[in-house]
């Protein structure tokens, strides 16, 4: 019945000894019901607390638990100590398996962004160099073959523009070209057209019966005339250089030879004048690559420049002479007499151009033929050029000898 419970209970609530003293002191309930009480003991015997359960079964027996507080304490220490270890160890382990895995899908990620900037800044050189077969390497293969065709269309955009920009100052040249060959064609024919022009109305007119003198004017009129005939033809071939409808046709000749044959055809003319004309390498075989039929019009306007203008001990010379590395060859064909001026130096190349206005009238120039040589060495991208010396003035040219 209920007191006997009751009565069975209270001696289950404390542990005696074997004298019947009670070995259980500060007693805390921690829960109790009808079926079982648990509590917190301290244990005067053993001299340390514990945890107890106890409790009266269906079939009328008693049951107590009792398991030291101290313990319980270790095994949550340990269990503490090991979650601690093994946590660190499952951090660390997680800590580097994200690295590799972040590393490993941040990596092609860096090298698309950094090759995507790249091509922002027209540099097309960089390519993705991935592994993957995902998604991201596909992605890397679609920019390389994105940057290879915008590398390909951009290289053909800037072709056309280059040919456009080329056409169009080529366009722009012609048209400068035309207008100074226009202005300059008619100020260099005024005069010879006079000329002809006057004498022509004097024997239309009868001016004068004399044969002598009606002679005259015919010599007059027709060397006018082939002076201009001269001039026109000159401009031509400068024009058809200039606008590149004339190209050079490059070959291997022996530019000593030319040089003989060149003095030669002008010995009688500098026979006239009491002058002789010296090239003491004609013996001699130095081959060069040029054009030869440019080659001889660059030797004939500077000889023929140095018929015109020499003067003092009146002496022509041309010379031939060897780089130090034997790729190129120098002519220089040298005239005595006056320095040009500095100021003139420079602009003898120009068309039209006269030093001495007077006297180039005398001798029948047009100042066409320097403008010539210029038009030719520079379709032949050779250099050129003319210097003072002492006693006189040297012309110039350089020519490949070597393919």
């Amino acid at each position: 019945d209920k007191d006997d419970k009751k009565e069975h209970r209270k001696r289950l609530e404390d542990i005696i000894d074997m004298s019947g003293t009670s070995l259980v002191e500060n007693r805390t309930i921690i829960s109790s019901n009808d079926n079982y009480t648990l509590q917190k003991v301290y244990d005067e015997r053993l001299g340390d607390y514990y945890l107890e359960i106890w409790g009266t079964l269906d079939n009328g027996y008693s049951i107590i638990l009792r398991t030291p507080i101290q313990g319980i304490k270790d095994n949550v220490n340990i269990s503490t100590t090991l979650i601690k270890y093994v946590g660190g160890a499952i951090l660390a382990v997680g800590i580097i398996a994200a690295f590799v895995v972040s590393t490993y899908i941040t990596r092609p990620i860096k090298q698309l962004s950094n090759i995507a900037e790249k091509m922002s800044e027209m540099d097309f050189n960089a390519r993705y160099e991935g592994s993957d077969k995902g998604e991201i390497g596909l992605l890397g293969k679609s920019m390389n073959n994105m940057s290879e065709k915008l590398e390909q269309n951009i290289a053909e955009l800037k072709k056309a523009n280059l040919e456009l920009k080329k056409d169009i100052d080529k366009k722009e040249k012609l048209e400068i070209m035309r207008t100074d060959f226009l202005s300059n064609v008619s100020h260099e024919l005024k005069t010879p057209i006079a000329l002809i022009q006057g004498y022509a109305e004097g024997l239309k007119e009868g001016i004068t019966d004399d044969p002598e003198s009606m002679e005259f004017y015919c010599d007059v009129i027709m060397d006018e005339a082939n002076k201009m005939n001269t001039m026109v033809k000159r401009l031509l071939t400068l024009n058809q250089i200039e606008f590149g409808n004339d190209e050079p046709e490059m070959e291997r000749f022996d530019i000593n030879e030319l040089i003989a044959s060149v003095a030669d055809a002008n010995a009688i003319r500098a026979g006239q004048k009491n002058m002789s004309i010296v090239f003491d390498n004609r013996n001699e075989h130095n081959f060069v690559w040029a054009d030869e039929y440019k080659t001889e019009e660059v030797l004939t306007n500077y000889i023929s420049n140095a018929l015109n203008h020499c003067d003092g001990k009146r002496a022509i010379e041309v010379r031939t002479e060897k780089s130090e590395n034997g790729g190129t060859i120098t002519v220089t064909v040298y005239n005595s007499g006056k320095n040009i001026a500095d100021e003139d130096l420079e602009r003898i190349w120009e068309k039209f151009y006269k030093t001495d206005k007077a006297r180039t009238r005398e001798y029948g120039g047009n100042g066409i033929g320097l403008s010539i040589v210029k038009a030719i060495m520079d379709s032949m991208g050779q250099e050129y050029g003319v210097r003072n010396v002492s006693d006189g003035v040297e012309f110039w040219f350089n020519l490949d000898c070597k393919s």
